[in-house]
């Protein structure tokens, strides 16, 4: 799927790669690829960049004075939680404008691909930003490029966090009496969690280890907190409400 930066281009999300066997529990260097240089300058862990000063009203030196910088080009870079929790590898291609070697100030379109390597336990609003790597003219400085970490949307967990939130469904004669429920885990294994209490709307229970990795150390992780969605009966015949009415307290 192609989407199109403002002014700028088209990005090709490529392929990911597992980068678990390539780095240890801190992950990849932090460093961004993608053409040598500086191209990758930072990286927040907590939602804000600390590259805020690279960008926008930068100078250049020479005869022609102060020059100004295009805006940021910001794109939204989706993970999955499976790809926070283990890291990845993700590759941008970016098609952008630069100078023709020609020396008449013509333009030619160049293809680049901007390497990202996400480190386990990445939250959303994490910012990762390539300086300099927009349109390239004589009368500005290219845009910084920046990617905009968010979660995407998981079929069986929300995030929380380093938590993992997972909603488990029982009857109201398991809630009441007991059972035991198989709650599963990213890396799919089932974890049986028995409830010999009587189960509450509110109640919770916590699996500890088994959720995300904190950034600054992965070898910590959180917990998947499960919460109940109990089954009520439709309707009740009138013997089976006697009995209950007898029987509960």
């Amino acid at each position: 799927m192609a989407l199109i930066g403002p002014g700028f281009g088209l990005f090709h999300d490529f392929d990911d790669m597992d980068i678990d066997d390539m780095f240890g529990l801190g992950g990849p260097s932090g460093r961004g690829g993608g053409g040598g240089g500086n191209a990758f300058r930072s990286q927040s862990f907590h939602g804000s960049s600390p590259s805020h000063g690279l960008g926008g009203g930068g100078k250049g030196g020479g005869l022609g004075g102060p020059v100004r910088q295009d805006p940021p080009i910001e794109h939204d870079l989706f993970l999955t939680l499976e790809e926070v929790l283990r890291g990845c590898v993700k590759r941008m291609k970016i098609t952008r404008r630069v100078p023709n070697p020609d020396g008449k100030g013509s333009q030619k379109k160049e293809d680049k691909v901007l390497t990202i390597n996400v480190r386990p336990g990445w939250k959303a609003g994490t910012k990762v930003t390539f300086q300099r790597e927009g349109d390239h003219n004589s009368s500005t400085i290219p845009a910084d490029i920046v990617f905009m970490i968010k979660d995407k949307p998981h079929p069986v967990f929300k995030r929380d966090g380093v938590d993992l939130k997972y909603t488990a469904k029982v009857s109201l004669k398991e809630a009441l009496c007991g059972c035991k429920v198989n709650v599963p885990t990213l890396s799919g294994e089932l974890i049986p969690l028995r409830l010999s209490e009587v189960v509450r709307p509110t109640t919770q229970r916590r699996i500890p280890g088994h959720g995300l990795p904190h950034a600054k150390d992965t070898a910590k992780r959180g917990d998947i907190v499960v919460t109940f969605d109990i089954k009520f009966p439709d309707s009740l015949n009138e013997p089976t409400r006697q009995i209950l009415w007898d029987c509960l307290p």
